[in-house]
């Protein structure tokens, strides 16, 4: 009997998996014993990358070819449909970020009126901690908290992460949040293709984000993404 090949053992894992997986998932429950290779990620990225049988959805996330009509629906995503694709964008990094903080021992929060967005077939509402935000400080400002698309807390409910994701709405709206919060002692970031780079060195470069333009990192989505599929070495990774 014919051995299977390496990207027909990808190809029935993602079958398995309902058409998708992200790379991190593929490496954790793909069957490597008869791989002869001492780098079978590298293998697999491969993989991803070149068969005409596989299709990217997102950085880091894949699907099979053959069912590509099922997934697309199940993440509610028209490819070509700005709207769709821009919500399932805004959801999917959220996502990742939610995993990326309880992996760190974070507790998470997304606003309640996100709970209902989908990431990887499920609602953000139900990988997240809370959607009820701790009450840290005085109403006026958390008011302004609330809206923050993730937020990390310590183990004494403090922030000690903002983060908004930035597909294309104005990225000065996220500076007007962080500056409100600028007297907690917690990172800002700005989370965006890298083509808003520049964008976001102009902005926070106006005279009233001062206070805070040496505080807030612009986060690119593949950065997110790299973090994520390094799971297990987060810790050795200055955030």
């Amino acid at each position: 009997m014919k051995p299977i090949s390496q990207t027909d053992q990808i190809i029935e894992v993602l079958r398995n998996e309902g058409g998708y997986a992200t790379f991190k998932r593929l490496n954790e429950i793909v069957d490597f014993s008869s791989w002869k290779t001492k780098t079978p990620e590298a293998s697999v990225r491969r993989i991803v990358q070149e068969s005409d049988k596989i299709f990217r959805i997102r950085p880091g996330l894949w699907a099979l070819e053959e069912m590509r009509d099922e997934v697309l629906k199940k993440f509610e995503l028209k490819e070509g449909d700005h709207q769709s694709e821009e919500k399932f964008t805004h959801g999917y990094y959220q996502g990742l970020l939610v995993e990326i903080g309880k992996l760190r021992n974070r507790k998470t929060y997304v606003p309640a009126q996100d709970k209902s967005r989908l990431y990887l077939g499920k609602h953000l509402g139900e990988i997240t901690d809370t959607t009820e935000i701790p009450h840290f400080t005085h109403d006026f400002i958390l008011r302004k908290a609330k809206t923050v698309d993730v937020i990390w807390f310590n183990e004494r409910d403090l922030p000690s992460a903002f983060y908004e994701v930035e597909h294309t709405t104005d990225i000065k709206n996220s500076l007007s949040k962080f500056y409100e919060l600028q007297d907690f002692y917690a990172g800002f970031y700005i989370v965006a293709d890298k083509n808003r780079k520049e964008e976001f060195e102009d902005k926070i470069q106006v005279s009233m984000f001062n206070p805070i333009a040496k505080r807030v990192n612009f986060l690119t989505y593949d950065r997110v993404v790299g973090m994520y599929e390094s799971l297990q070495q987060i810790d050795k990774v200055k955030w």
